[in-house]
């Protein structure tokens, strides 16, 4: 049975997608079977896969019309990397999902399907703790959470970990924290320094060694529809996310 991951924090523009990716496309280039399945209504982790034409059902069929997660799957550029891609329909899930029976449950229901197929399952959530995101983490084995390297980063940190132990208690009591990933680090500033301690003083245990640099590469590679390792294998970014995925291993 392979270990499903969420990747989720409510706030935006913290390096979820970027994560998403880039740590599935490593496992995937090692050789392990890997499945990303995208929730997130900007359907950036799709395109960041340059899947711009989806011609099949999408994670909306699946969560929302009670599609098979099986036809939704997509191949990629990556022959281990199979993904679930995103619909902007997604939107309008927080209007659809409330009548529904087993509302907290559709994505882990419909995951059963697959999951004995695959290594690691990731799943790309929206920024926000909306259904979608609650169906992710009642579906998930593990929970990594981007964490930028600012100022307010642990005021929202501390709301998602509670969010989190609602759901242990509630939905899912065998969600663990995989890590909590430092993310857009700026070696020239103190304020990232000073950040990344402070989460590491707070969260010794459950905070990542990998700290994922702020870079220029990392930003471009989306808009070619590549992951990171194949836009370009020798930057720093790419370092940061090898060394991720061997870590999310290592915790295994």
């Amino acid at each position: 049975m392979g270990t499903i991951y969420v990747v989720a924090n409510q706030k935006g523009g913290v390096g979820k997608t970027t994560t998403c990716i880039n740590t599935s496309v490593c496992l995937a280039e090692a050789g392990a079977s890997v499945l990303l399945i995208d929730i997130d209504a900007q359907c950036n982790a799709t395109n960041g896969l340059g899947l711009h034409e989806v011609t099949s059902n999408t994670s909306y069929d699946v969560i929302c019309g009670g599609a098979s997660i099986t036809t939704a799957m997509m191949p990629t550029l990556y022959p281990q990397l199979t993904v679930v891609p995103a619909s902007p329909d997604l939107a309008g899930a927080s209007v659809e999902l409330p009548d529904r029976d087993r509302r907290e449950f559709i994505l882990s229901d419909a995951l059963r399907e697959v999951v004995d197929s695959y290594d690691f399952i990731f799943i790309d959530c929206p920024p926000s703790l909306d259904l979608l995101t609650l169906n992710a983490l009642v579906a998930a084995d593990k929970l990594i959470v981007p964490v930028q390297c600012e100022y307010y980063a642990l005021e929202g940190l501390g709301h998602l970990l509670q969010t989190v132990e609602a759901v242990r208690q509630g939905l899912n009591p065998t969600l663990a924290i995989s890590g909590l990933l430092m993310t857009m680090y700026d070696a020239r500033t103190r304020l990232s320094s000073q950040v990344v301690q402070e989460v590491r003083s707070h969260f010794p245990d459950l905070t990542y060694n990998t700290v994922i640099p702020r870079n220029i590469r990392l930003s471009e590679a989306p808009s070619f529809g590549m992951a990171i390792s194949r836009y370009d294998p020798t930057c720093a970014g790419s370092d940061a996310y090898f060394d991720l995925a061997s870590e999310v291993v290592d915790r295994e």
